[in-house]
């Protein structure tokens, strides 16, 4: 409605309520406007939300472990120079002190450069969006609130102050009398204590994670997930040694002394090349979980769908954005040679007992066999069309609230009327059926405007399946609907996993940058921390390019060692979180394909990462890299 001039919104909706019936309320345009936005927020925006702050968080652990690697590596190479400031009265607090500083200065001015670049980044998420079928989305500027780009800011710094205390409490541990001779401030060895602790999370995670998963409850499920992973990051130095024999083995076929070198590299210091690795590790992990996640969900929908659909087309309402059908559709194709037999199922939300629950309305109760080969397990869907006073519920609806035929619910619906039917047919499980079946006449005398979902069609004898698809094809389209048979609405059903999957692997290639970076950069430490021994290499006679060679593959060991633990892991947490949450059993798919591909990605991004390190490594002069200070 439009107000007349000089009579305010709010004058207007008093008026207008004055002459409403009861149960019907007038709101102003602003009104509108702050519902359909708390709406959008509530049902699209908050979960959004939460799902980037999740991946957020995750490419903060992955930072935050590349952070204190790299801490622990710098204080390592500069031992003697911490050690001599020991030597000169320098005290452990003083050198605890010094390098937190560091860290703090390092963590403002990384965090304030995230800031800048996430307000980039975050311009583009829209084409990220747009590109994986969310193109439907407003097109409106960013908004920056402050306390966002604070928050930002805050956590880097506190993530790389937090990165830096062990590496801090180490060097305070240095004694004067390491300046004097070659002392390691890193511990090579692997103790006892950390072998048990780690074998123990390992054991705890595992039963804790069955017993979420026999149980479909998500707490246990989660709990035992995070041991586990846990556990892993503790156990990584132990198992990094065998795997590298292993890996070691296969590439001394192929390359010789080179790979030998680069395999007693990446063993050389267990704890420093799992630490390089366990980015890696969490990254592909989460990678693996949602790959093997919307793959066994993809299958379990499609067997689930194949199963219920048993007819020979459906006319489906689009599976984005909302739209119904017209119960003229059903009518229409009723009418059509080609046609033998057609169900309508539409329906909407109602009180049943007092809870909110979406009924399946059906035009046609009778047909449900004939055409849909639907059944009832006790009853009959005939008597279900006998009258209006009958409803039908599924087998697990008539478990869980103890009903059986002759049984009686308490509907109330959306126009306020309350009636109580009898419930006239149990009928197995069925995703088209839901839990709660009533008559169309029913549904429609309590409904302003009733429409269809899904229209269900049986192709007449003697006709082929391509000549009925070009009979309901034009009517299809004219009433918005999608023709498709089982096979292609089961696909259509499992279309948002596609979506959330495309997604999810844009997100996660961020934390996976992130821990090839820090490959490279310990790679580069390396590097500098091994100049004479690579000197003397080149002096008896190594060529650069066999330096290089011997970097890349000992970053490819490393690398391949944590996509091989991240894809073992997460495959596991895949299916424990399908098995938590997928309660009709079966339907679990390990897509080997799929996984097989991540552990050749994650193989060549060790390649890229040792790119910039090996070119160094090669260039650096034979005569500096072994002089004698």
């Amino acid at each position: 409605l439009k107000a007349e001039p000089g009579v305010g919104s709010d004058e207007l909706r008093a008026r207008v309520e004055a002459a409403l019936p009861d149960g019907v309320e007038a709101i102003t345009g602003g009104e509108l406007a702050t519902e359909r936005a708390d709406g959008i927020s509530a049902t699209f925006l908050d979960g959004m939300r939460m799902f980037l702050v999740v991946f957020a968080g995750i490419a903060l652990v992955v930072a935050t472990l590349s952070i204190a690697n790299t801490f622990s590596i710098t204080v390592a190479q500069r031992t003697r120079e911490l050690a001599l400031v020991r030597a000169v009265g320098g005290s452990r607090r003083q050198l605890r002190r010094a390098v937190t500083v560091e860290a703090l200065g390092i963590g403002v001015v990384a965090s304030a450069l995230g800031v800048a670049a996430g307000v980039g980044v975050a311009s583009l998420l829209k084409v990220v969006f747009a590109t994986f079928g969310f193109g439907a989305l407003p097109d409106g500027g960013l908004e920056l609130r402050p306390v966002s780009l604070v928050a930002a800011f805050v956590v880097g710094v506190v993530a790389t102050f937090v990165a830096a205390r062990s590496a801090a409490r180490r060097a305070a541990r240095l004694s004067p009398v390491a300046a004097m001779r070659d002392a390691a401030a890193e511990a090579r060895g692997i103790g006892a204590r950390r072998r048990l602790v780690g074998a123990g999370l390992l054991v705890i995670g595992i039963v804790v994670t069955l017993v979420g998963t026999s149980g479909n409850a998500v707490l246990p499920t989660g709990l035992g997930a995070l041991a586990m992973t846990t556990a892993v990051l503790v156990l990584a130095p132990v198992a990094l040694t065998p795997v590298a024999a292993v890996l070691g083995a296969g590439l001394r076929r192929l390359r010789g002394v080179n790979a030998q070198l680069a395999e007693e590299n990446a063993r050389r210091n267990p704890r420093r090349s799992a630490a390089t690795a366990t980015a890696l590790v969490v990254g592909v992990a989460v990678v693996a979980l949602f790959t093997v996640f919307a793959a066994s969900m993809k299958t379990a929908l499609g067997d689930q769908v194949a199963d219920d659909v048993r007819t020979d087309l459906v006319v489906a309402s689009p599976s984005f954005g909302g739209g119904q059908l017209s119960p003229q559709l059903a009518v229409e194709l009723d009418r059509l040679d080609e046609v033998d037999g057609v169900v309508a199922l539409g329906g909407g939300a109602a009180l049943v007992d007092g809870d909110s629950t979406t009924l399946t309305a059906v035009d046609d109760p009778v047909q449900l066999g004939p055409v849909g080969g639907l059944s009832a397990s006790a009853g009959s869907f005939d008597e279900l069309a006998a009258g209006t006073g009958a409803v039908a519920v599924s087998e697990t609806r008539a478990a869980d609230d103890d009903l059986s035929v002759g049984s009686t619910l308490e509907v109330t619906f959306v126009d306020g009327a309350t009636e109580t039917l009898e419930v006239a047919a149990v009928y197995p499980d069925n995703s088209l059926l839901g839990g709660v079946l009533v008559p169309g006449d029913l549904w429609t005398a309590h409904t302003v405007q009733p429409t269809d979902r899904t229209v269900l069609v049986d192709v007449a004898p003697g006709t082929s399946i391509a000549d009925a698809r070009r009979a309901i094809a034009p009517l299809a389209d004219r009433h918005g609907g999608e023709l498709q048979d089982a096979e292609e609405l089961a696909d259509a059903t499992a279309q948002g996993l596609d979506l959330m999957l495309g997604v999810v692997y844009v997100m996660l290639a961020l934390a996976v940058i992130i821990a090839l970076l820090g490959i490279g950069n310990t790679l580069s430490l390396a590097v500098h921390e091994r100049r004479r021994e690579l000197g003397l290499l080149r002096a008896v006679g190594q060529t650069r390019r066999q330096v290089r060679s011997v970097l890349r593959l000992e970053s490819v060991t490393v690398a391949v060692f944590g996509t091989v633990v991240g894809v073992a892991l997460g495959s596991f947490l895949g299916w424990a979180l399908f098995a938590t949450v997928w309660t009709e059993g079966g339907g679990f798919t390990l897509p080997v394909a799929r996984l097989a591909v991540i552990g050749v990605m994650g193989a060549l991004a060790g390649v890229l990462a040792a790119i910039r390190p090996a070119r160094r490594a090669a260039r650096t002069p034979i005569l500096d890299a072994i002089a004698t200070q």
